[in-house]
C-alpha cells in the first residue's frame, strides 16, 4: 500500500509527470491499493483470532470490491497497452489522440466496466445462498468458494460464473494482445537497433506487470477449478491477492527513469 501510495502521490506532485500514461499508472496503482485491502485485512484478522469465520454481508462485500478493484486492474492494463500502442505507432497523434478528456474517458469505462462485473458475479451468488455466517476455506470469498456451501446442484452456476469470469478477463487480455502485435509490427520496422530498444524499453515495465497479473491470476482460476486442496487455493490466492500489488510498483519504479527521479525529488523534499 504505501509503494501504491508513494507513486500516486510522486505523479501527482510532478509536473513532469503530468502526462496520460502516468495518469493510468496513479490509477493502477489507486486501484492497487483498493484490491489489497480487500484481502490483506481479512488475512490478518483470520491469524488473529484463528478463524476463518465471515458473515454473509461481509462475505458478499468483500467477494464484490475484490472483483471491482480485479477487473479494474485488468482493464487499466489494457488501457496502458493502447496508451503505449497510439505512442510508439503514431507518435505524431499522440497529443491529440491521448487528449485529457479521452483519458478520463477511459478511466471511468474500466471503472463502470468493473462495477458491472461484480454485480454480475454477486447476481449469481444470490440467487442461491443465503447464510448467517459463512466459514471459508479462503481468505476472500470469491463465487466458487460461496456455491460449494450450497447443497443443491451448482454445476451450471458454476459454468456461468466461470463463464462470466473469462468474459471480463478475455477482452481485457485481447486488447493486450493486439496492442502489443501492432507495437511489435511497428518496431520491426524500425531501421535503427537503438530506437528499436528504446521502443521496446518503454514497454517493459507494463509488460512485467501484465506476465505478473495474468498469470497468478490464471493460477487462482485454474487451481480453484481443478484442485480440490484448499490449501494450494489459498498459496495460489496469496500470490495474487498480495504479492501482484506489492510488486507493481517496484516494476515501475525500478524500470522507470523518470519514476525514480521524481521520486528521490519527492523524497528530498520530504526529508
Amino acid at each position: 500500500m504505501l509503494g501504491n501510495l508513494l507513486i500516486i502521490l510522486v505523479v501527482s506532485s510532478n509536473s513532469h509527470l503530468h502526462t496520460p500514461m502516468y495518469f493510468f499508472l496513479s490509477n493502477l496503482s489507486l486501484a492497487d491499493i483498493g484490491f489489497i485491502s480487500t484481502t490483506v485485512p481479512k488475512i490478518i484478522m483470520n491469524i488473529q483470532t484463528h478463524s476463518r469465520v465471515i458473515s454473509y454481508v461481509g462475505c458478499l462485500t468483500q467477494m464484490a470490491s475484490f472483483i471491482l478493484f480485479g477487473c479494474m486492474d485488468s482493464v487499466l492494463l489494457t488501457v496502458l497497452a493502447y496508451d503505449r500502442f497510439v505512442a510508439i505507432c503514431h507518435p505524431l497523434y499522440y497529443q491529440v489522440i491521448m487528449s485529457p478528456h479521452l483519458c478520463c474517458f477511459l478511466v471511468l469505462v474500466s471503472f463502470f466496466v468493473s462495477i458491472l462485473d461484480s454485480q454480475v458475479h454477486n447476481l449469481i451468488v444470490l440467487q442461491l445462498t443465503c447464510f448467517k455466517n459463512v466459514e471459508i476455506s479462503n481468505f476472500f470469498c470469491d463465487p466458487s468458494q460461496l456455491l460449494k456451501l450450497v447443497c443443491s446442484d451448482t454445476s451450471t452456476n458454476n459454468i456461468v460464473v466461470y463463464f462470466v469470469g473469462a468474459i471480463f478477463a478475455c477482452l481485457p487480455f485481447s486488447g493486450i494482445c493486439f496492442s502489443y502485435y501492432k507495437i511489435i509490427s511497428s518496431i520491426l520496422r524500425v531501421p535503427s537497433s537503438v530506437q528499436m530498444y528504446k521502443a521496446f524499453s518503454t514497454c517493459g515495465s507494463h509488460l512485467s506487470v501484465v506476465c505478473l497479473f495474468y498469470g497468478t491470476g490464471l493460477g487462482v482460476y485454474f487451481s480453484s477449478a481443478i484442485s480440490q486442496s484448499p490449501r494450494k487455493v489459498a498459496v495460489a490466492s496469496v500470490v495474487y491477492t498480495v504479492f501482484t500489488p506489492m510488486l507493481n510498483p517496484f516494476i515501475y519504479s525500478l524500470r522507470n527513469r523518470d519514476i525514480k527521479r521524481a521520486m528521490w525529488s519527492f523524497l528530498s523534499k520530504m526529508f
